[in-house]
């Protein structure tokens, strides 16, 4: 993939949305597909600096007993979803980033999560011990491969729901329960954060899991310089939801009632189908309809695994709103879509967007990234359109100063 100085460390590195990632990385490098679906090959963001796909290598933490390249073929052999020819011409990518893959942490996961995870994945460790070991496998990847930063995307299954009111709000008394693992609210999200927070790396959750949330995590990052961003990707009906809520309240419409069907295959899917899992994620989607709209609809939102659908995932939602002279009416979309490859250019995007807020100097939270995220640090806007005008706020403000940096 050639010359690369920039590390993608991707947590769950052999899901689907990591493999699609890692192959549409290694043939955008290789010039053998072009670049829609990703935000930043837009006009606006042409001239800000961006690193070049070749410039990325890639490593990453997984607990599935898998191969990446046997990962890639499976979405072309049981979705559909990508060419084989494509996967054997990117063998040889898949096959070095293979041997750059260390085995995860299963530390507070839930059982569902920890069902899946391969015997040589360590559980004895106390949070600090996996914190340490996670560290020395960033480190290890950063000097092995010379590179200049990291950026660490979690991409993994979504973990049980955890409030980050639970956890402390200060550093050094969160870190203090890093050798208690019984006192230690922490889910693995969280400690595969503060691994890279803590080596000044950039840490992006795109899932619904803890992550970098606590403010004691946002301290961490603060002091090392470093940057984060989360959470949960917003790609599929959510992301209907943020373009379609600002219409009822622009047009003042009153939307009574939202109900959002979901219904998917693949291995998100399973751990879903926990209720403990499934909470996070429907906690997710269900907050910006009452941000947007100024009011609180009745909603529902429903995710149901539906094993033969594999990676292509339908929402149904249906909006009861009411009208002029108090007329009911009804809106209804069907969104229908290969999950994974919905995510992946986005992995992309934030992987080259938060190189180049490292590069600037920007620490703490990157709220210019809040139209990628279904509830985005930080951020309670969560109108589509004005949260990528703040997207394109930002990149015009580092059009500005690469304009005179080049001066």
């Amino acid at each position: 993939m050639g010359t690369a100085n920039i590390g993608i460390w991707l947590i769950g590195a052999k899901g689907n949305v990591a493999t699609s990632a890692i192959l549409g990385l290694s043939a955008l490098a290789r010039g053998l597909i072009d670049q829609t679906g990703l935000v930043t090959a837009l006009p606006s963001f042409r001239s800000i600096g961006l690193s070049d796909w070749s410039r990325f290598v890639v490593g990453g933490h997984e607990i599935r007993e898998v191969g990446l390249f046997r990962a890639a073929l499976r979405l072309s052999e049981e979705t559909g979803a990508v060419d084989r020819e494509l996967v054997a011409a990117c063998r040889e990518d898949l096959e070095a980033i293979e041997s750059r893959i260390r085995p995860g942490t299963v530390l507070n996961v839930g059982a569902t999560i920890a069902g899946f995870a391969a015997s040589w994945v360590p559980r004895a460790e106390t949070p600090r011990q996996a914190v340490a070991r996670l560290e020395e496998d960033l480190r290890c990847f950063a000097e092995g491969e010379g590179l200049e930063h990291v950026v660490v995307i979690n991409v993994a299954s979504t973990e049980p729901r955890r409030d980050p009111a639970e956890v402390p709000g200060r550093w050094s008394e969160l870190e203090a329960l890093l050798e208690r693992p019984e006192a230690c609210p922490l889910p693995a999200s969280s400690l595969y954060a503060i691994a890279a927070l803590g080596l000044g790396y950039s840490y992006i959750n795109f899932t619904p899991s803890l992550g970098s949330a606590p403010r004691a995590i946002d301290e961490l990052g603060r002091r090392r310089g470093a940057r984060h961003m989360g959470c949960d990707g917003k790609t599929g009906e959510t992301l209907m939801k943020s373009v379609l809520a600002p219409m009822f309240r622009q047009r003042h419409l009153r939307v009574m009632s939202w109900v959002g069907h979901n219904i998917f295959g693949n291995l998100d899917g399973r751990v879903l189908d926990d209720p403990a899992n499934k909470a996070a994620k429907v906690a997710s989607k269900d907050q910006l309809l009452g941000r947007i709209l100024g009011y609180q609809p009745q909603t529902l939102v429903s995710i149901e695994y539906i094993e033969s659908l594999g990676d292509w995932k339908t929402a149904w939602d249906h909006i009861h709103f009411r009208g002029f002279l108090g007329t009911p009416m009804t809106l209804q979309f069907i969104w229908q879509g290969c999950d994974s490859l919905l995510a992946a250019p986005l992995v992309l995007d934030l992987a080259r967007l938060a190189v180049l807020a490292w590069r600037r100097g920007e620490v703490g939270t990157m709220p210019f990234l809040a139209s990628f995220f279904k509830n985005p640090y930080g951020v309670e806007e969560q109108d589509f359109a004005r949260q990528f005008q703040m997207l394109e706020a930002w990149a015009a403000g580092q059009s500005a100063a690469e304009q005179a940096h080049g001066r």
